[in-house]
């Protein structure tokens, strides 16, 4: 059974959204990447095989090397994603913020 990948299933993980941010600021080798994490190499490349799969970096071959490189219009899904929850939340929360103004102004003063 093949694991379907998405991008939600990248930004998961932090070792991940940190691969992500130094490419973001220039390609990298596997190398140069691994040696920013404590974890083996073989975990560093397991990300990365993760994160090309989703979409969010490409390697490119230049001579004997790979350099990764980040793709990040794919983000594009978790802002579009976050802003729908974010509309969805203030349209709640306005309508909360009415209902307790309406209450607070029918409540009967004290004597």
């Amino acid at each position: 059974m093949e694991v379907r990948r998405d991008v939600f299933q990248a930004i998961a993980d932090p070792t991940r959204r940190q691969i992500i941010e130094m490419l973001a600021q220039r390609s990298l080798n596997l190398n140069e990447i691994a040696d920013n994490f404590d974890v083996t190499r073989q975990a560093v490349s397991l990300h990365v095989k993760i994160l090309t799969e989703c979409g969010l970096i490409v390697i490119k071959k230049q001579g004997r090397e790979r350099y990764c490189e980040a793709r990040l219009d794919k983000l594009g899904e978790v802002a579009d994603w976050a802003q729908q929850c974010r509309q969805f939340w203030q349209e709640k929360f306005t309508s909360l913020d009415k209902y307790l103004h309406k209450i607070q102004n029918t409540k009967k003063p004290e004597k």
